[in-house]
């Protein structure tokens, strides 16, 4: 299954970088800008992150409230949020039930080798939960990403 636009995101999203557990209804009122990415500490990630940490005001300001995403533990999110100053929270995924849920666990292709992966995807909601946009894949700039979230809307 996976959740497109018109779709509402699921109440329970998870755990956050501190074990503590993060849910839809903690944002009522807020749009939200869930990003989904292959691993912390990456060069690509990283650039993500930065860029979402460096535009987080302008977001907030737009509305939004940032959520990372990825299969990474909650002790490597706190490395990589303590690393890059990052001021919002990461779920750790390590089930691989959310990742399934928006369906960004997909087959992937590197160097002829076929594995599974998280692909690079941000979903947009609205106040209510209800996702707007959708970026996924190449079309998502890692080095712009706050701009080019805003420029989404």
């Amino acid at each position: 299954m996976a959740l497109h636009i018109g779709d509402r995101i699921p109440e329970e999203l998870g755990t956050d970088q501190h074990g503590d557990p993060v849910k839809a209804s903690h944002y009522a009122g807020r749009k939200l800008a869930i990003y989904f990415y292959p691993k912390d500490n990456t060069p690509g990630c990283t650039a993500q992150a930065c860029s979402l940490r460096d535009g987080y005001s302008d977001l907030q300001q737009a509305g939004y409230e940032v959520l990372g995403v990825s299969v990474d533990s909650e002790a490597s999110h706190q490395k990589f949020i303590n690393k890059h100053t990052l001021p919002f929270p990461l779920i750790a995924d390590t089930e691989k039930q959310l990742v399934q849920l928006f369906g960004v666990w997909q087959e992937k292709t590197m160097m002829g080798k076929r594995y599974m992966g998280t692909v690079r995807t941000t979903f947009l909601t609205d106040e209510q939960g209800v996702i707007t946009h959708v970026l996924a894949g190449r079309e998502v700039d890692t080095k712009n990403h706050a701009v080019q979230i805003l420029g989404s809307r």
